[in-house]
């Protein structure tokens, strides 16, 4: 990865982060202290889309492989959202919430990076 690439890498990072945020505070809005859907949505959407360039790794150039898939979906899901949030249920006395919470990204994220890949062509239909 060249200089060139490598900054592309960090700027679609920080588009991801700021659309992760854009997102959540969108679905969020007006709900405090409730099941965090918003970043629920943001990593379902982010492994799909993942899959898909993981899919479609034939056809792109590896650099622009790791510019959107580690840079800008890498920056836009998060583990350590998830994380925070179940450990925060959790504290409030919403232990089911917190493991709704765990188990739904777990399994859904990964439904979404099979269903990418299925469309992204890497896993034969």
């Amino acid at each position: 990865m060249n200089a060139w690439e490598l900054f592309a890498l960090v700027a679609a990072g920080a588009v991801g982060a700021g659309a992760r945020y854009t997102v959540d505070a969108i679905v969020m809005r007006g709900r405090d202290d409730v099941f965090p859907a918003g970043i629920l949505l943001v990593n379902i959407i982010g492994s799909l889309l993942f899959g898909v360039v993981t899919g479609l790794g034939a056809v792109l150039a590896p650099a622009w492989g790791g510019i959107v898939g580690v840079g800008l979906l890498g920056g836009f899901t998060t583990f350590s959202a998830v994380s925070l949030d179940s450990v925060l249920l959790a504290q409030r006395g919403r232990r089911e919430w917190a493991v709704v919470n765990l188990a739904a990204t777990f399994v859904l994220a990964v439904l979404a990076a099979v269903v990418g890949m299925v469309v992204g062509g890497l896993i034969p239909r």
